[in-house]
C-alpha cells in the first residue's frame, strides 16, 4: 500500500489534547487545560444563529464570507485596530486556525521556514507542517518578560526563511507586544524580505495596556493578519474567524477558499454578523472576569511562593513547576491530573522552552480555578 505523505507524519502530536483526552476518564477533575470560555453565549447572537437555520439560510456564499460580514469586519478594522482595508481584503474563514492554515499554504512552499515563537502556541508548529514548511522555534525568554530579542531571531534565520508568526496577546504566555517591539520585528522582517503572520485572536482581552495590531504598522503589505470569533465571543464550536489579506490577493484566495472549505457555513456567518454588530457589553463583561480571575490567581500563586508569568492579555496563567516535574513536565501532568485530579497543559507542548512549565486557563469559574491551583506543589 502507498504510505502516508511525509509531511503529514511529521505533524507533531498535541500535549494539550493527551492531557484533555486522559482527564475524561478522571471523575471529578478540574479542567484547566484548554482554553474554553465558561460564559454563555449572548441570546442575540444565538437568536441570528437560529433564525438562519430556522428560515432555511443553508446555501452556498461567496468564497471569502457574506458581503455584510465582510463589511461589518472592515469596519470594526478602522475603528478599533486602526488598519483601514477593503472589505475584499477580509476573508471568513473557519475559525482563527483555517485563517493561520491559509496564511501558511499562501506564504510558503514546501521545505520552506517559519519562525514560530517558543514558547508558543502549538499550532503554528502543526500548521506548518501541514503545509510542508519547517517550522523553527525563536526563544522567548524568562529574563526578558517572554517578549522577543531580535538577535534570537537573526541567530535561526537562513537562506530558506520566509514568514515571521507574531502572537500578541500571547497564548499561552498572556504578553502584549507594544508599537516599540512590533516596529522592531516588522524592521527585522523587511530587512530578511520575510512575510509576517500576525495572530491576535485575544486581541479584545488585554488588562491595563493597548493592543497594538502588526498591520496597522506595516507599511510594505507584507502582514497577514489572523483574527476569531471564537474567544471574543465564546463562539469556539462554531467555528468562525477571518484572514486580512495583503491587497491583489483576491484571486488566489479565491482558489484557495473554494479548495478548502468553499466557504464557512451560513448560519454561523449571520451569528458572528449579530455579535459583531450588536451590543458589546459582553466582550466588556468577559474582559472584567478573566481580569479578576487572573488578579485572584496570580494572588494566590504569590502567597504560595510559586512563580509564574502574570498576563497582560489573553486569558491563561503560566506558571512554574519545575521545582516539581523533574525535568519532565509532559509526564508530571499526568501524574498531577492521576493524583490530584486536576487537568493542566504541559509547557512542553508549547516548545522546548516551556519544559518545567505549565499553562493554566483561567476562562472557567473562579471557585474551580483557585481549588486547582491550591493544589500546585510548592517549592
Amino acid at each position: 500500500m502507498p504510505e502516508i505523505a511525509a509531511h503529514a507524519r511529521s505533524i507533531p502530536s498535541s500535549g494539550i489534547r493527551r492531557v484533555f483526552e486522559l482527564a475524561q476518564d478522571v471523575e471529578g477533575a478540574i479542567l484547566l487545560n484548554v482554553g474554553e470560555p465558561v460564559l454563555p453565549v449572548a441570546g442575540h447572537v444565538l437568536a441570528a444563529g437560529a433564525r438562519a437555520w430556522e428560515a432555511d439560510v443553508t446555501h452556498y456564499t461567496a468564497n471569502g464570507g457574506i458581503a455584510p460580514l465582510r463589511e461589518a469586519v472592515a469596519a470594526k478594522l478602522a475603528r478599533e485596530n486602526g488598519l483601514r482595508v477593503e472589505p475584499e481584503r477580509v476573508w471568513v474563514t473557519a475559525g482563527g486556525m483555517q485563517a493561520l492554515h491559509q496564511a501558511m499554504a499562501l506564504t510558503l512552499d514546501a521545505g520552506q521556514e517559519v519562525l514560530v515563537p517558543d514558547p508558543g502556541y502549538a499550532n503554528f508548529a502543526m500548521t506548518a507542517r501541514h503545509v510542508g514548511a519547517v517550522p523553527v522555534p525563536y526563544a522567548l525568554r524568562a529574563e526578558r518578560g517572554f517578549r522577543p530579542d531580535v538577535a534570537d531571531l537573526e541567530a535561526v534565520t537562513t537562506a530558506r526563511t520566509r514568514v515571521l508568526v507574531v502572537n500578541s496577546p500571547s497564548n499561552p504566555l498572556g504578553t502584549v507586544l507594544g508599537e516599540e517591539d512590533l516596529r522592531a520585528l516588522l524592521a527585522f522582517a523587511a530587512r530578511h524580505d520575510l512575510w509576517v503572520i500576525s495572530d491576535e485572536v485575544y486581541e479584545r482581552f488585554t488588562y491595563g495596556v493597548p493592543h497594538v495590531s502588526t498591520a496597522a504598522l506595516d507599511d510594505d503589505g507584507r502582514v497577514l493578519s489572523v483574527f476569531s470569533f471564537s474567544k471574543t465571543y465564546a463562539l469556539t464550536g462554531a467555528r468562525v474567524g477571518w484572514l486580512v489579506a495583503p491587497a491583489g490577493w483576491g484571486e488566489v484566495l479565491r482558489s484557495a477558499q473554494e479548495a478548502v472549505v468553499s466557504c464557512v457555513n451560513a448560519p454561523a456567518q449571520l451569528a458572528a454578523l449579530a455579535a459583531l454588530e450588536g451590543e458589546q457589553d459582553v466582550v466588556e463583561r468577559a474582559r472584567e472576569f478573566y481580569r479578576g480571575n487572573v488578579a485572584a490567581a496570580c494572588a494566590l500563586l504569590e502567597g504560595a511562593g510559586v512563580a509564574h508569568q502574570r498576563p497582560d492579555g489573553a486569558f491563561y496563567l503560566w506558571v512554574d513547576v519545575s521545582h516539581a516535574s523533574g525535568g519532565d513536565v509532559a509526564a508530571w501532568t499526568e501524574r498531577f491530573l492521576r493524583e490530584r485530579r486536576v487537568a493542566v497543559a504541559p509547557g512542553s507542548a508549547f516548545g522546548a522552552r516551556g519544559e518545567g512549565w505549565v499553562r493554566v486557563c483561567a476562562a472557567g469559574g473562579r471557585a474551580e480555578l483557585l481549588e486547582g491551583l491550591s493544589r500546585l506543589p510548592v517549592p
